[in-house]
């Protein structure tokens, strides 16, 4: 399965334009901090709590500040789903 026909990464898409108000922005498994404009540790907690809840798992505070890219916080997701 491809990254754009996986559920996990559409279901990020559309809350990565929402927290980062880009409609445009579609999330990738390398992506980081540094490829989003206005990424920064506010917009960061919006983004995982924003995750947790379309989800409806949690993070804890360590796994929320350890995820190097999206495609560990994709990884965790699975995990926490399954």
């Amino acid at each position: 399965m491809s990254v754009s026909e996986d559920p996990i990464y559409g279901q990020l898409t559309e809350i990565f334009q929402a927290v980062f108000d880009e409609d445009d922005l579609v999330v990738t498994p390398a992506m980081t901090a540094d490829d989003v404009s206005g990424w920064d540790s506010l917009s960061h907690v919006r983004l995982i709590l924003t995750v947790s809840k379309t989800f409806g798992i949690k993070f804890s505070a360590s796994e929320m500040a350890s995820f190097k890219n999206v495609g560990e916080l994709a990884t965790a997701i699975s995990k926490k789903c399954n």
